[in-house]
């Protein structure tokens, strides 16, 4: 019986335990990330921006609007890994190398800086940039 019941709770506590809180500046930023370049789905990114990064966001909506991305369109694969960060009481700064692969095994990088400051009792992205 023990057995089974390790069986059944293992998965549950896994699952947890990679589990992302989005209570803290880290996992915010990495929520944002996976939203706006793993997921392309911008208005999912917009909950969690604000300031400098809600305006960037607006923008590329309307950029982009009428480019439908869907379950149809060929998303390259996104992975990223954390490179640096610095964390304080109010703001935060984490440095991600995301690597991009499309469909035809051509690859690159970028760099992406996330901003995150604390907003009431709420981490919030402040603002992101993109670089080679």
């Amino acid at each position: 019986m023990k057995f089974f019941l390790a069986l059944i709770l293992l998965p549950l506590v896994l699952l947890t335990a990679c589990g992302r809180d989005i209570n803290t500046a880290q996992g915010v930023a990495e929520e944002f990330v996976d939203q706006h370049y793993v997921n392309f789905d911008l208005p999912k990114a917009k909950h969690y921006a604000v300031s400098v990064a809600l305006a960037k966001l607006n923008e590329e909506i309307r950029l982009t609007t009428g480019q439908q991305i869907d379950a149809s369109t060929q998303k390259p694969k996104v992975n990223y890994k954390l490179l640096e960060k610095s964390e304080s009481e109010k703001r935060s700064t984490y440095l991600y190398e995301g690597r991009i692969q499309s469909d035809d095994g051509t690859a690159f990088t970028r760099k992406w800086l996330i901003t995150a400051r604390l907003e009431g009792n709420q981490w919030r992205v402040s603002n992101f940039t993109e670089s080679d």
